[in-house]
């Protein structure tokens, strides 16, 4: 492929020469002979210091945000925005790998990773293949991936989607987190579905206030660099998404909607208890039963959301109710950890005061009326916004019995600062509550803690399986740690736990 044939499309204010490219990098440290450096201003860096590097290196073209002066021995493209060329010039030189599949995008705060999660199993029940890319992990040609990023950058997602459609996907399930919508890695995606899940307060270190993080969401339903999506689903039941209507239907996005009780699709007769969901989800093609293992009411909104993109790409009601009876489980989503022990012990990635209360909720409705208690364990994330760490905290209070706030990812932030941030909001509510900074400490505590009928929350980090500290990464997986801490505790085997399953 030639130089200009890559810049197709790309918005370039300036351009000279035209060499052979191999292959299109935006990292100095991994360009290869051949191919073409684009060098763009990121939030961390900025790629245009490195130009000579990658010239040394050996490629054969650059394109760059800057107004640096075009080296004579290499093509060489000036353009306004640096990632909107890297999206353009990864689908080219990819063959637009999306062009050869159906994209479906979901983005909110809550939910994306357990509805996407859900559409995946729903579309295979249809017999469709699909790549997922999400927060927990990515799954694409039959493979688990590691995911870096929620989002990843253009040249990551396209040859992930290259991969896939190699393989014989033909649909695309994504989350689209807003820093990916904010920084345009999803430029030029034309997606079929766009679903909106629901807008609490997060990520306001980087969005600094909800307007911004609102409009950030709102360019999936806008079209970036392609048009708006064919499908808008709503949440009807969340004020951001009201919001949306209009602007979806402004348009011309087909909009369907969705909310307990009302919406297009709907949920009715809902049963909800520790072996899964149970109700009547009314849709425009008529009425269906579904069951599903996933506990708690808040995952009857992720399933109608996922139902309402799964029927929106054309499947049947059958294919929807058998897809949503066949997840068994998401990753660090309300995910139990059984040795044998008499209570319940759950990770859970809630790490907004929004999901505290949720996850504390799921909690007393998975006691179901007993007298067992809710331990909470969480923490809250170092260089991110600090306003929400008493509006935690006071969520986690409100909803549990006992508290033991902890470490979750201090990053270069002092641990105990973080901790006197958030301590007020606990204070405030007058539960029981304990401090311990280490957070292993802190969940061998909560399961010493723990008394038969209790269920123990360790929130925050989930699927993680690292500690960000100003050292640095360090193993850390809440799952196996809390394991850990079940065994040194005397447990040793899940089979209490398989045998009160099978009790009718």
């Amino acid at each position: 492929m030639t130089f200009l044939e890559a810049l197709e499309g790309a918005e370039t204010l300036s351009q000279s020469g035209n060499p052979e490219i191999t292959g299109v990098e935006y990292d100095s440290r991994r360009v290869r002979p051949g191919q073409v450096f684009v060098a763009m201003r990121g939030e961390a860096t900025d790629g245009n210091r490195y130009l000579k590097a990658a010239i040394a290196a050996g490629a054969a073209a650059v394109v760059t945000d800057s107004d640096s002066q075009p080296r004579p021995a290499v093509g060489w493209a000036r353009v306004e925005h640096g990632r909107r060329a890297l999206a353009r010039l990864s689908a080219n030189f990819l063959g637009h790998p999306e062009r050869k599949m159906s994209l479906t995008g979901f983005t909110g705060t809550n939910g994306k990773t357990t509805a996407s999660f859900v559409m995946e199993s729903m579309l295979a029940a249809a017999g469709r293949s699909s790549v997922l890319v999400g927060t927990v992990e990515y799954h694409v040609a039959g493979k688990t991936l590691p995911a870096p990023h929620t989002t990843p950058e253009p040249l990551e997602l396209n040859q992930l989607l290259a991969e896939a459609a190699q393989s014989g996907a033909r649909e695309a399930v994504m989350e689209v987190s807003s820093h990916a919508l904010a920084q345009e890695r999803v430029f030029g995606l034309p997606f079929e579905v766009a679903v909106f899940t629901n807008l609490t307060r997060d990520h306001l270190d980087y969005h600094h206030d909800m307007e911004s993080y609102f409009h950030a969401k709102q360019r999936l339903f806008e079209g970036s660099g392609a048009p708006p999506p064919r499908v808008a689903v709503i949440n009807l039941q969340d004020e951001y998404g009201a919001r949306l209507l209009p602007l979806s239907q402004a348009r011309g996005s087909e909009v369907l909607t969705y909310g307990l009780g009302r919406g297009d699709f709907s949920a009715e007769r809902i049963e909800s208890g520790a072996r899964g969901l149970r109700f009547e989800m009314r849709t425009p093609a008529g009425p269906v039963e579904i069951e599903s293992p996933l506990v708690g009411k808040v995952n009857v909104y992720n399933i109608l959301a996922a139902a309402a993109a799964t029927q929106a790409r054309g499947c049947s009601l059958n294919a929807i109710a058998v897809g949503a009876g066949d997840l068994r489980r998401v990753p660090g989503r309300f995910e139990s950890v059984e040795c044998g022990q008499e209570f319940m012990v759950v990770v859970d990635y809630a790490h907004t005061d929004d999901a505290l209360r949720n996850l504390t909720a799921l909690a007393r409705e998975s006691l179901g009326g007993t007298r067992g208690r809710v331990i909470t364990v969480f923490g809250c994330g170092g260089d991110r916004d600090r306003s929400k760490r008493p509006l935690m905290a006071e969520a986690a209070g409100r909803g549990s019995d006992f508290v033991v706030l902890t470490s979750d990812n201090p990053r270069s932030e002092d641990p105990t600062a973080i901790l006197r941030d958030a301590l007020p909001g606990l204070e405030a509510t007058g539960t029981r509550h304990t401090v311990e900074p280490d957070r292993q400490l802190a969940i061998a505590l909560a399961v010493r803690e723990a008394k038969p009928g209790d269920i123990v929350l360790i929130a925050g980090k989930g699927h993680e399986k690292v500690q960000v500290t100003r050292q640095g990464s360090v193993p850390f997986d809440d799952v196996e740690v809390a394991r850990q801490a079940l065994h040194e505790a005397g447990y040793t085997s899940n089979a209490a736990a398989v045998a009160r399953r099978s009790k009718p």
